[in-house]
């Protein structure tokens, strides 16, 4: 599933490449028919992102909501004008965030054939076709046919006169009134991109500290945090060196701050490299390896039965809430 960095980044190409332009919208797949007629022809006025969802407000107080959820992605063609504020091939986040980095070389491609460091291509107006889903993918094809043919099972497209948005998979696509906008808001938790900082942080201590649920469900509860998803939790509490079964209202106060100034830190570098990457203090060849292969990126997540890369414990793999918790015995004890 998509988590807070992907949609943050889909929210500021939409910003980018809709925002002051009419939409022509339709539903390929027949789906969001009737919600695509009434979206057609309306400027988009605004985006915002909040945790693992994306709201588009269009003239006449009209909000499509949408969740990419666990198989959704967006689809964009056309001239894809990139947002200066994602990292370039210079890599300027990893370079301010990793100490002894120098990435002003070739670009990084990983395993599935994105480039790292620039996730949906460095700034450039030009033809291309790219995928923003939590495995983004950027295929270049320029000179390709213009409006792009619909593949699959698209539920939405939205299209300027340059650019198109294929939606394909959501869990969740929906036209809302702007106090149902709000009302869904309303009942998200604190998102360190969205609103106060500060704020947030107050809102998340308070939410974490007044429950007896283990902090690794409460990490992934949407009304106590936004964005949140399976990775960063495993990579968040392993950081804290907490023991993911401790009960919200049992972790130390210091350790709940300290969790959401650190979801603050690596939300903004997975905003702009377009990557979870989640280890510090790495060499330069160290940083081109983790950017280069998805397992290389994280202490615990997917590493089931390897060696602590601390301890040399083996990590752990069980099931909590229905999902996959991957974290060590030791460190985390």
């Amino acid at each position: 599933m998509p988590e807070g960095h992907s949609v943050h980044r889909i929210a500021r190409q939409f910003a980018r490449n809709f925002v002051g332009k009419p939409v022509v919208a339709s539903s390929p797949q027949g789906r969001f028919a009737e919600g695509a007629a009434l979206l057609d022809g309306r400027a988009v006025e605004s985006v915002q992102a909040v945790g693992k969802q994306m709201f588009l407000e269009t003239e006449g107080d009209l909000w499509l909501r949408v969740h990419l959820g666990l198989y959704g992605a967006w689809d964009f063609s056309g001239e894809i004008l990139v947002d200066p504020t994602i990292a370039s091939a210079n890599g300027r986040m990893g370079q301010t965030n990793q100490r002894g980095t120098d990435l002003d070389e070739a670009p990084i491609l990983d395993d599935a054939g994105e480039n790292s460091l620039a996730s949906i291509g460095a700034p450039r107006k030009t033809r291309v076709h790219v995928r923003m889903s939590e495995a983004t993918k950027g295929l270049a094809d320029e000179g390709a046919e213009w409006p792009p043919p619909v593949v699959g099972q698209v539920r939405l497209r939205l299209m300027t006169d340059a650019t198109c948005a294929d939606l394909r998979g959501p869990t969740a696509c929906a036209l809302q009134t702007p106090d149902e906008m709000l009302a869904t808001v309303a009942k998200l938790g604190p998102d360190p991109l969205v609103g106060d900082v500060d704020a947030g942080e107050e809102r998340f201590v308070a939410a974490v500290r007044r429950r007896a649920v283990p902090i690794a469900l409460l990490l992934m509860d949407q009304s106590v945090v936004s964005g949140i998803g399976n990775v960063y939790r495993a990579e968040l509490l392993f950081r804290a060196q907490l023991n993911p079964h401790t009960p919200g209202r049992d972790v130390p106060e210091e350790t709940v701050r300290a969790l959401w100034r650190d979801w603050v830190r690596l939300l903004a570098i997975g905003v702009e490299t377009g990557q979870m990457m989640t280890m510090d203090d790495l060499t330069s060849d160290q940083y081109r390896a983790a950017m280069a292969h998805r397992d290389d990126r994280h202490w615990v997540y997917h590493r089931t039965g390897l060696p602590c890369r601390v301890c040399g414990t083996d990590i752990v793999l069980e099931e909590i809430g229905a999902r996959k918790l991957y974290w060590c015995p030791r460190c985390q004890a």
